[in-house]
């Protein structure tokens, strides 16, 4: 057997794979013998099929598969020997191939066309300054933040007089054009409003001073702005009645319902960060600040690494690439998608691709290894996050760990987590590295650098 390197250019290569008779005889003979024991054939026992006939039926099949587990395993085998850094899968070669017949040929010889990955050096120094974004948490978020934990502590209670965002119900009973409750026309028991939500503000003002028992004369077409769906659920019609519905009704007022916010109190601390963990407004204040910053630390890294993506995509310029193998690639990739597809997107892919290789070498220079662990801890992380959304900041490390290990049961999140591991790892070793141009943010800001 045979296996050779040719270099085309910098970025690609023929690699060719000499196979003879003596390569694979071996063990076709070794796999032409297990057949014969399992073959079944009429005249024959088990077992005592003549090999002259096994091999008729099987020989062919049998020298293909062996062939071809050789040809695999050399070729990939010769790649990583000799620490070849190839982009993609080695393709068959479409114009020096000789023609393959196992029927007739002892002796084999496949080619492939290899895509070499370019060689360049991307490096990052102190004298290279990177923006990295802090955002400001306000005194706004952090109110809205409390607001979110005392709102799953409130309670809804019965009041006398309406103020905004009270929940009203009552009867509703069409009128006619003299103002009297129309004779036929539509009425509601227990029909259920919030003027809060009403988009015109004359209508929704009618109900400012509402109390328990007062009668209200309002229309509803003008309330909602012709709103089909909110008309149709408040009157229990058809969408398709609602635009001729230009009728005014009265509401008789029979509850009126405000939902009040939990106390700021002691319960609320523990449930929020544990028992004992603050003791006070200030502290807990101070603590909620503390977990906002924390949740944009990863916003903050995600931004600083999009800005040394393009930092050294433009240290390293445009890089050589073996455009038509790596098209013939792209297109088998996507052979729904045709060449068309190929053509319009190639670039973009050039530029991933790019990207793909700096932080393959940032990684290795870096030395960033990923752990079993590593992973274990960011699928913690990631659970603690999804909680905290629900304002569950104390999950039990017994609740985390099994919605740990059920997310590492699905392959597409472990490569989500190993990425985001590399990606945390990765930033923190270039912080230490560059210069960076801290630059204190707004939310809104932020936002604005991915428009």
């Amino acid at each position: 057997m045979d296996v050779s390197l040719q270099n085309i250019d910098k970025v690609s290569a023929l690699l060719t794979v000499k196979i003879e008779k003596a390569d694979y005889q071996e063990q076709v003979d070794k796999s032409l013998k297990t057949l014969r024991q399992k073959a079944q054939l009429p005249g024959f026992r088990k077992g005592m099929v003549p090999m002259s006939l096994v091999k008729k039926m099987y020989g062919k099949s049998a020298v293909a598969e062996e062939v071809n587990k050789l040809l695999s395993e050399k070729v990939y085998g010769y790649i990583k020997e000799n620490n070849l850094n190839i982009l993609g899968e080695p393709l068959p070669n479409e114009d020096k191939q000789p023609v393959v017949d196992f029927d007739t040929m002892e002796n084999f010889e496949f080619l492939f066309d290899i895509a070499l990955a370019p060689e360049f050096q991307a490096e990052l120094t102190a004298e290279d300054q990177i923006d990295y974004y802090t955002i400001d948490v306000t005194d706004e978020m952090v109110d809205n933040q409390i607001r979110s934990y005392t709102q799953r502590t409130g309670r809804y209670e019965q009041v006398d007089n309406y103020q905004d965002k009270d929940m009203l119900k009552g009867l509703l009973a069409e009128l006619d054009e003299n103002g009297s409750t129309k004779e036929g026309g539509i009425q509601v028991e227990g029909a259920v409003m919030m003027p809060a939500y009403m988009s015109d503000e004359e209508q929704k003002a009618i109900f400012t001073t509402a109390k328990v028992n007062d009668v209200l004369t309002f229309n509803p077409n003008k309330a909602f702005g012709g709103n089909e769906a909110e008309i149709a659920s408040l009157l229990k019609i058809g969408k398709e009645a609602v635009a001729d519905m230009q009728s005014d009704f009265s509401f008789q007022v029979e509850e009126i319902t405000r939902f009040i916010d939990g106390e700021l109190n002691q319960e609320l601390f523990d449930q929020v960060f544990g028992e004992g963990a603050v003791s006070s407004e200030e502290e807990f204040r101070a603590k909620v600040k503390e977990n906002i910053a924390g949740q944009f630390v990863a916003d903050s890294n995600y931004k600083f690494l999009l800005d040394v993506r393009k930092a050294l995509i433009e240290k390293a310029g445009k890089l050589e690439f073996p455009d038509a193998i790596l098209k013939r690639i792209m297109l088998l990739n996507n052979p729904e998608k045709g060449e068309e597809f190929v053509n319009e997107n190639y670039d973009k892919s050039l530029e991933e691709l790019t990207w793909h290789l700096i932080k393959e070498q940032l990684v290795k220079e870096n030395e960033i290894k990923v752990e079993q662990e590593d992973v274990i801890q960011m699928a913690r992380e990631a659970t603690k996050a999804q909680f905290a959304q629900y304002g569950m900041m104390t999950v039990p490390d017994e609740l985390l760990d099994n919605y740990a290990q059920e997310m590492l049961k699905k392959k597409e999140s472990i490569d989500g987590l190993v990425n985001r591991v590399v990606d945390a790892k990765l930033s923190a070793a270039l912080k230490e590295k560059v210069k960076l141009n801290q630059k204190m943010v707004s939310v809104e800001e932020f936002n604005q650098l991915f428009a």
